[in-house]
């Protein structure tokens, strides 16, 4: 009897324990929805294959989604002083912009903004060989032309000096009717970026032009020349030196933009490390710490990829990267005026800050400290010249002072133990150093260097003896000036440094120095910073010396620029 009346009472108690299990489900809230909105869209079931996209002369569709409760004409405002009324209404715009559209019904509106983009030409460069080669590769043109309204499109094609066609014969300009009547394959006369110009006219308009950077490679495997053009962007330049007379050899732009001021590049195993000091590379009082605007970009050889590799931003400025060179696994570079950084070359996407990047080596952790080096000694260029380290100094302490890495103290010294002087002494002691290359490969191996002394400044060449045996005497070194036409690469004009950037103290000057141990020569940009220097001095542009026979070349003339580097790695394009 017990357990039939448990059994009794758990089956009475089921509709309680169903009850209490049963999930408590909130009751959706309706949110409120504006009394007035709308969608537009380009419908994609049209002829049209631009759906995606709102260009000039697009028909494109405005849709009230207002609610049912919102009573009245919908009114549109296109933004562009046309009106209409409508539910569903379609509109197209006649010039590119951004505009406002306005939806009234009644009391209430509601606004969007729309862009509508300018119809462009998309061209693409087709060449069946892995690289556009000059005189040989034939180069064709696809276009693809957004032409909503399907107007009457006239095709103006202008080439480059000396393009042919498939005979060989000129090819200056071509006129044709669309997308489907497009030029005949050419080929190019010269290595470089060449420009190829379009001219649209759609209907009664004139598009706005377009320009096409056509790589065209060597037909000889050489090295190639990187610099960093002063406000511009970073280019590649061929070193052939067995180019035809009537070939000419322009650079290439990579597309990428140089820096406020890269004032150092270095190139390995097929990357670019541009150090740019960003806007304040001379004396400035951060007494904040925050004006620092520099970086080291990692750059692909041909342009394509850009990553950051260590950024100084809203940091001190004087910590922004100047000056560097690449040593085993690291890249090491200089600030201003305290010391010398060293990164792994696998770093990327990093912020430098003290802790993180300890000093390699400061002006206090040398023996020359207060035996040479004065407090904030400002240096330029530096790295290795058969195993020593040399660092150029050119303010609060002047020459070349080289050191080995067991020179390097563990901590500040004041310069009273002068047994901690490093035994390679200063080389050239008292003048303004800025940049150098050894020419190490040299069939007589000498170093490139220049120094801005007043009187003296410029380019000068001689062997590591020869220089040593100079000491401290600038007189000394005028037999080993390097001119271009009787002219000496001067950079301080009665001591008007900064005639283009900087001050007295620091200009820019030739900023680096690199060595091309394939062609044997020296490259270096230069700027002609003195007023009227015309015809006195050299045009500013990258120069080449050749180490063997002291020969200087203009490679590239009018060019303002800052550093320079050298793939040696031999190739037709990059």
């Amino acid at each position: 009897m017990k357990r039939d009346f448990l059994k009794m009472l758990f089956i009475a108690l089921l509709p309680l324990f169903a009850a209490s299990c049963v999930p408590n489900v909130p009751e959706e809230e309706v949110l409120p929805r504006d009394a007035v909105s709308f969608e537009y869209y380009i419908d994609q079931n049209t002829d049209s294959k631009y759906y995606l996209d709102f260009y000039v002369d697009s028909d494109i569709t405005f849709k009230n989604t207002s609610p049912e409760t919102t009573v009245g004409e919908p009114t549109w405002d296109f933004g562009d002083g046309t009106v209409e009324t409508g539910n569903n209404v379609t509109h197209f715009y006649a010039k590119a912009g951004t505009y406002t559209v306005k939806l009234t019904i009644g009391d209430f509106s509601a606004k969007q903004s729309i862009m509508i983009a300018p119809i462009k030409p998309i061209v693409k460069v087709v060449y069946a060989d892995e690289v556009c080669e000059v005189r040989s590769t034939p180069v064709t043109f696809e276009v693809e032309l957004p032409n909503p309204k399907n107007k009457p499109a006239t095709f103006y094609w202008s080439f480059p000096e000396d393009t042919k066609n498939q005979n060989d014969e000129d090819y200056a300009s071509y006129e044709g009717k669309g997308v489907k009547d497009l030029p005949a394959p050419v080929k190019f006369s010269h290595v470089g970026s060449q420009q190829v110009q379009l001219n649209v006219k759609l209907g009664e308009d004139d598009l706005e032009p377009t320009f096409l950077n056509v790589q065209v490679a060597y037909d000889k495997e050489v090295p190639t020349l990187y610099y960093a053009v002063a406000g511009g962007p970073i280019k590649a330049h061929k070193l052939a030196n067995d180019a035809p007379a009537d070939m000419k050899i322009y650079s290439y732009d990579l597309g990428v933009a140089s820096g406020q001021h890269p004032l150092n590049i270095l190139f390995h195993d097929s990357l670019l490390y541009v150090l740019d000091a960003g806007k304040q590379f001379y004396y400035v009082n951060d007494v904040n710490g925050v004006l620092g605007d520099g970086k080291i970009s990692v750059i692909s050889k041909d342009g394509s990829k850009v990553q950051t590799m260590i950024s100084n931003a809203d940091q001190a400025a004087f910590d922004d990267p100047f000056y560097g060179c690449i040593d085993g696994d690291y890249l090491y570079y200089a600030n201003r005026n305290t010391g010398i950084i060293k990164v792994p070359l696998t770093d990327r996407d990093k912020v430098y800050s003290v802790n993180d990047y300890p000093y390699w080596v400061q002006n206090n952790t040398l023996g020359y400290y207060a035996n040479g080096i004065a407090y904030g000694a400002i240096g330029g260029m530096f790295g290795k010249i058969n195993g020593i380290w040399h660092w150029t100094k050119f303010y609060n302490g002047n020459g070349i002072f080289r050191f080995e890495e067991g020179d390097i103290q563990p901590k500040a010294v004041d310069g009273s133990d002068k047994t901690l002087i490093p035994k390679a002494g200063i080389m050239l002691e008292s003048m303004w150093h800025k940049s150098f290359a050894y020419a190490a490969k040299s069939a007589t191996p000498k170093l490139v260097l220049h120094i801005m002394d007043v009187g003296y400044n410029g380019v000068y060449a001689a062997t590591y003896d020869e220089f040593n045996a100079v000491g401290s005497s600038k007189n000394s070194m005028k037999p080993y000036a390097v001119t271009y036409n009787g002219m000496m690469f001067e950079s301080n004009t009665a001591g008007n440094l900064a005639s283009k950037e900087g001050t007295g103290t620091e200009s820019i000057g030739i900023c680096q120095m690199t060595y091309d141990e394939v062609n044997d020569c020296v490259y270096f940009a230069y700027r002609n910073n003195a007023p009227g220097g015309a015809g006195k001095f050299p045009a500013s542009g990258i120069y080449s010396y050749h180490v063997a026979t002291g020969t200087v070349t203009c490679l590239v003339e009018g060019v303002e620029a800052y550093g320079v580097a050298v793939n040696n790695t031999p190739s037709k394009l990059f």
